[in-house]
This record gives structure tokens, C-alpha cells and sequence, in this order.
């Protein structure tokens, strides 16, 4: 089933008003409404506030599996540098991630498939809110997301710079990693800046930290165990003749199983502790499980190759993509379901890399996009030639 050019006109403007009005983590009341009122006006049944301000069309032909698509809506924090019409109107806040071109397209898909004989089940349109560090999937999840919409399996997809326009990437298992933070407050004792032997520096305790930090990764996990440990943010001192108290560090941490992540939460520990009494200091490890690693299940992961082959070609679905180490949390669903997260090419001749101010999702990738969400749904419950 090909996505006709009026419903492609549809979808790119509910992109550019989205774009124009990005709204942050559990801020997407006019991004819901947006949602809910496309979905009624093709009979679909609308249940709004779950997870806070996620949104769930649920669409019922006859008896069959039940299939979730979820596509999140949340902005960024960021200032758009961007100059065409459709630019951000609030100040600080952008789609600079795509989740624009998210909606719209299960939002064209769902519009597709309401008009859609060929198929037969449950399908549950999820739109997620906050996946920007704000966890929107583990509030949908603990709001009851699945005890009130039974899922078979779910699905999701991402809009991927770096890959090209028409094509997709999919991995069977990992496909995007944990993400962790960390907070170590390093204590020492306060003085004079001339007189550092009657201190205990922080400072320097701290920054000696910074270095053992690296060496989890490089010489404490095996060598085939793919982890990041970043520091992000360094804060001691007000003065230029004091020596602080305390020095705090924070970072992140991404890999890609429950093992590795509890390894290096107890070696921060180990690392903090040892490092700050050679120093004649103390430190305090904070560790935050934000995120798991989106995993992708191996059946899940063959239906969604099946999709993208008939929306693209074989040719054009790379199904042995390197993983990334960004995160996704998706992930809280796929704890609870089988499913498959995908990547969807978008770039043109160059690449704006997500998070960056001059980003804009392509809408040529639009339809391609929508029209993968149809064909998963032919590929579960019905007839791929309908």
C-alpha cells in the first residue's frame, strides 16, 4: 500500500506545526491534542494522560494479535539557528531531534491504516512523551501501558543522520546502549591558596579521579565489553585564593548489559573511594540507573527487516548496523515486550547531526516512514498485498 501525496501533504504539515511548537518532557498538552484529534477524526478510540501526556489510539478489526507502534514527542532544550517559516516559535526549545517527524508519521500510518481492509487484530498507536533524559517510556510502562493495551510485540523507529535517504538499519540485539549518571562529591578541607599543606585540596583529588575514571573502560573491563565512562561537569572553587571544601564530578555511563553496568558502578565506588583517601580525602558515589540498553528480540527483529524490505528493498536494509551509544528509552518496552527499534535513513547530500541547532527532519522521509509502519502491520495481521 503506497502513502497517497495528500496524506503526504497531511503529514508535512502536522510536522511543521509541531516543529514550530516544540514542547518539552511532560509539556506536550498542544502535541497531544494535536495527536487525539487526528486520531478521533479517523475513528479510532483515543485514551489521552498516560504516562502523564502520552497518547494511545487503539484500532480493533476482528480477532488477531495486538501490535504496538510508539513514536515519541518531546523537544530540546536548545535555540534554533534554523531561518525557514516552520522554525521554533519558543525561545529555547527545538525539535532538534526529530520526534516531529516521529508523530507525523504514525500519525499518517495510523490515518492509512483506519482506511485499511487488509489486515486484521489490535493495533496500539503509542505516542510517547519525555524521552529526552526525562524516562516518558518507563512512565507509560508503570502508568499500566500494557495491562491496558496488551501488546504481542512493540515496535519503534528513529530517524538516523549519517544514514542515507530510502535506506533503513536494524540489528538483531543491541541497538542502542544504557544510560547511566553519576555524581562523586569529593570532600576535603578548605584553606589558603598559599598555604595548600594546611588543606586538603579537592581540586586535585578530583582531578586525579578524572584520569583513574578512564581507566575502567581501558583496563578494568574486558577488552570485548563496550562501555563509556564521560565525565561532563567539573564544580569546586568561588575564589581565586581558596581551596574548597568539596569538588563535585558528574558523568555518564552507556553500555550495553545489566553485568557491565553494575561492574562500573562498583568501580566508581572502588575508584572514588581509593583515589580521595590517598589524598587524605573522602568521596561519596552517587550512581543513577536512568535508562536500560535497547535490545532488540531476534523474531521482532525479522518482521521488522520483512517491513523495511518491502517498503525499500532488500538492497536498501542493512540488517548488521554497528550499534550506537546514544540511548533510547524504548528500552523500558522492550523490557516488558519482544519487539524491534529501527533506524530510518534521512540524510540528503549532507548530514546536520541530531541535537545540533541547524537540524530539520527531512520530510521526504515522511511517507517512507509511514508507509514502513503499514507494512509491519501487513507483515503481523494481514495481507502485505491489500
Amino acid at each position: 500500500m503506497s502513502i497517497d501525496k495528500n496524506l503526504i501533504a497531511e503529514m508535512t504539515n502536522w510536522r511543521h506545526t509541531l516543529h514550530a511548537c516544540p514542547e518539552m518532557a511532560f509539556e506536550e498538552v498542544s502535541t497531544a491534542k494535536l495527536v487525539a484529534s487526528v486520531l478521533r477524526a479517523n475513528g479510532i478510540t483515543v485514551h489521552e494522560g498516560v504516562g502523564r501526556t502520552g497518547v494511545v489510539g487503539t484500532l480493533t478489526r476482528g480477532d488477531g494479535p495486538k501490535i504496538g507502534l510508539r513514536a515519541d514527542m518531546d523537544a530540546l532544550p536548545l535555540l534554533e539557528k534554523n531561518a525557514f517559516a516552520h522554525k521554533s516559535q519558543h525561545d529555547g526549545k527545538m525539535h532538534a531531534c526529530g520526534h516531529d517527524g516521529h508523530t507525523a508519521m504514525l500519525l499518517g500510518a495510523a490515518v492509512a491504516l483506519s482506511q485499511d481492509t487488509g489486515w486484521q487484530g489490535t493495533i496500539n498507536f503509542i505516542f510517547q512523551p519525555a524521552e529526552e533524559a526525562a524516562g516518558g517510556g518507563r512512565a507509560m510502562v508503570e502508568d499500566g501501558l500494557f495491562e491496558r493495551f496488551p501488546c504481542d510485540m512493540i515496535f519503534g523507529m528513529h530517524n538516523w543522520p549519517g544514514l542515507p535517504l530510502g535506506r533503513f538499519a536494524i540489528n538483531h540485539g543491541p541497538m542502542m546502549a544504557s544510560f547511566d549518571t553519576f555524581e562523586i562529591l569529593v570532600q576535603g578541607q578548605g584553606g589558603h591558596a598559599a598555604m595548600p599543606e594546611k588543606s586538603i585540596d579537592s581540586l586535585v583529588c578530583a582531578s586525579h579521579l578524572v584520569l583513574a575514571l578512564q581507566t575502567i573502560v581501558s583496563r578494568r573491563l574486558p577488552p570485548q565489553e563496550t562501555a563509556v565512562v564521560s565525565v561532563t561537569q567539573i564544580h569546586g572553587g568561588e575564589a581565586w585564593n581558596v581551596l574548597p571544601d568539596t569538588t563535585v564530578i558528574r558523568g555518564t555511563v552507556r553500555c550495553f548489559s545489566m553485568a557491565t553496568q553494575k561492574r562500573i558502578h562498583e568501580l566508581l565506588v572502588e575508584l572514588g573511594e581509593g583515589t580521595a583517601k590517598a589524598h587524605g580525602a573522602t568521596a561519596t558515589v552517587s550512581y543513577n540507573y536512568a535508562y536500560p540498553a535497547t535490545i532488540n528480540t531476534v523474531a521482532e527483529t525479522d518482521i521488522a527487516i520483512l517491513a523495511a524490505t518491502a517498503t525499500v528493498s532488500e538492497e536498501n536494509v542493512e540488517w548488521d548496523c554497528v550499534p550506537s551509544m546514544a540511548s533510547e528509552d524504548f528500552a523500558f518496552m522492550l523490557n516488558f515486550k519482544p519487539g524491534a527499534y529501527i533506524w530510518l535513513g534521512v540524510d540528503r547530500d549532507t548530514s546536520v547531526p541530531l541535537h545540533n541547532p541547524h537540524y530539520d527532519f527531512n520530510d521526504d522521509a515522511l511517507a517512507i516512514g509511514a508507509k514502513y509502519w503499514v507494512e509491519l502491520i501487513h507483515t503481523t495481521l494481514g495481507n502485505t498485498t491489500a
